[in-house]
């Protein structure tokens, strides 16, 4: 089943020094694996390697080595470095706790979020969605944090714990016995190369899907074919009281797609705009015109940033939503978007980082104690984990196909706490499922059934589609 063959990590490295977008490098991927230095590498063994030093991979590791276990840990980038996905979720705290991470986001000046607010197409504005007014614990109030600083955060908090971070080191290629996974082959910044034999290797690689994409496990979302473009601004409208944090989710007047509104730290503002990819990305012109043709569609928007100015160029991104058939193999585990993404819509990004992490760390120390990485043990929370991201998923597509919040809360006013805990990500729970039955009692007639991620279409048969990052020149936060 599994055939030796160069990772993308490498190719992907190549691109970004030439200052291209990163497109399905995987067709290209010999030829870039080519140019590298292959010379003959020192052998070193650990228990445990990570691949990526982003929340997924920083959080495993963490875990892991908490309880005693060796981890190394490999990043190809140095950080800080840029990164989308600045909302946190309420839940994302109990992950944080256990990372020993809650002080250092308590001593941060990053924002206080109470809560999610939304606008819809005729620009009203809906009540505020309170996490505390739910749910009465600290955990109640997130963050809106600079991904470059958050990462680097957590990647330090990692090696303080323990774990033996190697930043600026690129993963050539996962090294197989058969079918099972027994270490990685490395390149260092001075061009020197390592073997790294371990017990388990876990691909926290981000949308590079090592792994995903060497063995072809990707499935696209059949509904969330989506794309963004978003920028930066300073001097921005902003809430006050415990309203200044609030992300706000604002429904263009057209219902083609809808602005994250994310108040950040340094009176900077976070404006994106979501759409289907051929309404944002096909017969448009550049990014930064399409941008601003949909802010002046959008009063609610324009508003916000009459008086602001921005501070960065433009950034893009197109068909994100994707998930793997395979959660696990013979010593190897995925996890965060190495294991699939979700659209932003609820910002449930970090969280599904933070657990996956979470959950397959503790898959892994328990397989150890044991003697078992079998694909089995090293899985064994998927079922529960894409559960819950089918709750947050559902919740998704409801509203790109018109739920509305109001309607619902009026209808089942009994209702709005459980929806409310889907929104600060309390998914991994049946007690919310009591929601669906109501929801689908307000369809209009007709209405169809919202289709499975299953039923999403296999790598093969769409050999063009691919992840695309379009990164502007100049300042990134």
């Amino acid at each position: 089943m599994f055939s030796r063959s160069p990772s993308a990590s490498a190719f992907d490295d190549l691109a970004l020094a030439k200052g291209e977008r990163l497109n399905n490098p995987f067709e290209c991927v010999y030829h870039g694996f080519r140019r590298l230095n292959m010379t003959a590498s020192t052998v070193s063994h650990t228990d445990v390697v990570v691949i990526g030093g982003g929340p997924a991979g920083s959080t495993a590791s963490t875990l892991i080595a908490q309880r005693g276990v060796k981890v190394r840990l490999f990043e190809r980038e140095r950080f800080p470095r840029f990164h989308i996905g600045e909302s946190l979720i309420p839940e994302t705290y109990w992950v944080l706790e256990r990372l020993k991470m809650l002080d250092k986001m308590k001593q941060s000046h990053f924002v206080k979020k109470f809560s999610v607010q939304f606008v819809n197409a005729n620009g009203k504005l809906s009540a505020p969605f309170y996490f505390h007014d739910n749910k009465p614990h600290e955990c109640s109030q997130t963050w809106q944090v600079v991904r470059s600083e958050f990462d680097l955060m957590m990647l330090r908090n990692a090696a303080e714990q323990g774990v033996q971070v190697n930043e600026a080191t690129r993963v050539l290629d996962v090294i197989f016995d058969g079918e099972r996974a027994v270490g990685v082959r490395v390149q260092k910044e001075d061009g020197a190369t390592e073997e790294v034999r371990a017990k388990v290797v876990v691909d926290a690689s981000g949308q590079s899907t090592m792994l995903q994409s060497r063995f072809k496990l990707r499935i696209w979302d059949p509904v969330l074919n989506k794309g963004a473009i978003w920028t930066y601004w300073q001097g921005a409208y902003r809430d006050t009281g415990r309203d200044e944090g609030a992300t706000i989710v604002i429904q263009t007047p057209n219902k083609q797609g809808w602005f994250w509104n994310i108040p950040l730290h340094n009176d900077t503002l976070s404006l994106g705009v979501v759409g289907p990819f051929d309404y944002l990305f096909k017969g448009r012109g550049s990014h930064e015109q399409t941008y601003h043709e949909e802010v002046e569609l959008c009063p609610a928007v324009k508003e916000r940033i009459a008086k602001a100015k921005r501070v960065t160029g433009y950034f893009a991104t197109k068909d994100y939503s994707y998930r793997s058939r395979e959660c696990a193999g013979d010593g190897w585990v995925l996890i965060g978007d190495a294991f699939g993404f979700l659209d932003p819509l609820y910002s449930s990004g970090v969280l599904l980082a933070l657990k996956s992490g979470e959950l397959a760390a503790d898959a892994i120390v328990e397989g150890l104690a044991k003697n078992d990485t079998s694909a089995a043990q090293l899985g064994n929370w998927s079922e529960m984990f894409n559960r819950g991201v089918d709750r947050m998923r559902r919740l998704v597509c409801e509203y790109y196909d018109s739920f509305s919040f109001g309607k619902f809360v009026k209808n089942y006013p009994d209702l709005k706490n459980t929806v409310t805990d889907l929104l600060i990500g309390d998914l991994f729970t049946d007690r919310v499922d009591k929601v669906w039955e109501p929801m689908e009692s307000l369809y209009e007639e007709g209405k169809q059934a919202i289709p499975t991620w299953t039923k999403g279409v296999a790598p093969d048969a769409v050999p063009e589609k691919g992840n695309e990052l379009f990164l502007p020149e100049g300042h990134r936060p």
